[in-house]
């Protein structure tokens, strides 16, 4: 189990990120649009909660920026028919906070909403997950309103849904935005973000 990894970070891709720790190891993790999005610049040092899931193809490391989006994604991944892939999806799109309370308060058309997840699968979500997500909601009641949202990249995010493009090509063209500025910490403003990902959407 490799549960927590720090050291510089080498690399920004669009999915995923690269560690080089002290000893010498370079990790390659991927991680959620909203860590993305608050990740420091590349050369500098960064710390991420990881989960290592292990399937037959192949091992992949997950990235979160605490303890809480772990245990949500370990959550997510232990119900039947979500892998890795909707998991990650379900927090880009929602947040941890944002995403508990979908779950806890059984709003189908929002889980549904994310990229991957279907009607059927976000009831099964609701189904096996919406009593025994208490540790999350606890959290969340003391978040602020702009972590309970997902951050800036989540609302960058659902407004260029309500621009008419799909959840899956909005959020790659995030990630590239967010990716790209690989010497700037943070991704800056919901207004700023849709900015930059409507050019790489529009021009390619």
């Amino acid at each position: 189990m490799i549960a927590h990894v720090s050291g510089r970070l080498a690399a920004k891709q669009a999915d995923r990120v690269m560690v080089q720790t002290t000893g010498g190891v370079g990790y390659e993790i991927v991680v959620p649009l909203g860590v993305m999005e608050r990740l420091p610049a590349v050369g500098e040092t960064v710390s991420l909660a990881t989960e290592l899931v292990v399937r037959e193809d192949g091992w992949s490391l997950y990235g979160f920026h605490d303890e809480a989006g772990r245990r949500f994604f370990q959550r997510l991944i232990g119900v039947s028919g979500v892998g890795p892939k909707i998991a990650i999806a379900l927090l880009s799109a929602l947040g941890v906070e944002r995403g508990v309370r979908a779950v806890t308060e059984r709003n189908i058309a929002l889980l549904a909403s994310v990229s991957g997840i279907g009607k059927k699968t976000a009831e099964r979500l609701a189904l096996e997950l919406a009593d025994k997500l208490g540790e999350f909601e606890a959290a969340a009641a003391g978040a602020p309103a702009a972590a309970a949202d997902g951050g800036a990249a989540a609302a960058a995010l659902q407004a260029l849904e309500q621009l008419g493009y799909a959840t899956v090509e909005a959020d790659r063209a995030l990630r590239q935005a967010l990716a790209a500025d690989g010497t700037t910490s943070g991704g800056g403003d919901p207004e700023t973000l849709v900015r930059r990902a409507l050019q790489l959407l529009t021009h390619g």
